[in-house]
Formats: structure tokens, C-alpha cells, sequence
């Protein structure tokens, strides 16, 4: 059902490797990250170590590497890999027709714990 999804825009907006940012007004700050492969996943763009910006960091495979501390982050768990311990907030996410769509409770869910 549509009305359970957010529609945040075309796919175009994230080019292959990269991520975007999608402020949300009282919560915090989601990043969109596109593979090489063209799998779509969002995270809260914050490392768990020490906040670093996530979608500012570097994407390899399923994983973005935090720009701050070399933190590798699994973009489909959200958990710190190897000897790190941590976890960043993961926001279910889906494209359909060349749209993508996050999960309305989570991002709401994110707001009312802001």
C-alpha cells in the first residue's frame, strides 16, 4: 500500500556508488545509498562510532566506510564489521517504477524519538 511508504523521489537522484542525504524535520538525518550494483538501502547517517556522516563515506559492495574512522558499516544490517561493535538504525526501503520509497513508521518512528 502506497500510503504506508514515503516517496522520496526517482532513482536518478542517487547515482551508482554514491548517497544522498534526506533531512527530516525533527529527526535524524537519513542517507540513501545506491550500490555499484544498483541496490538501494537506507541508514540514520550517523557512524555508531562517533557520529561521522555515513553517506559521506565510501561504498564497497554492501558496506559504506565512515569518512571519520575507517568504520566499515553493513548497509543491510546496519552493524560494525570486524573487530568494531555497533549498530546504526537501518529504514526499510523499496523501489518501485523507478521511484524510491522509505517506510513511513520508521521515519516517523525516528521522529518521535528525536
Amino acid at each position: 500500500m502506497i500510503g504506508d511508504w514515503l516517496d522520496i523521489g526517482p532513482v536518478d537522484q542517487v547515482s551508482p556508488g554514491n548517497a544522498r542525504t534526506l533531512p527530516v524535520v525533527g529527526a535524524e538525518e537519513i542517507a540513501v545509498f545506491r550500490t555499484l550494483a544498483n541496490e538501494f538501502f537506507a541508514l540514520i547517517n550517523k557512524c555508531p562510532h562517533k557520529a561521522g556522516p555515513l553517506s559521506q563515506g565510501i561504498i564497497h559492495g554492501n558496506v559504506v566506510t565512515c569518512p571519520l574512522h575507517g568504520w566499515n558499516i553493513s548497509l543491510r544490517t546496519g552493524e560494525a564489521l570486524g573487530e568494531d561493535k555497533g549498530c546504526v538504525p537501518t529504514i526499510p526501503l523499496r523501489v518501485d517504477a523507478g521511484r524510491i520509497y522509505l517506510l513511513r513508521a520508521a521515519v516517523v518512528a525516528g521522529f518521535n524519538a528525536a
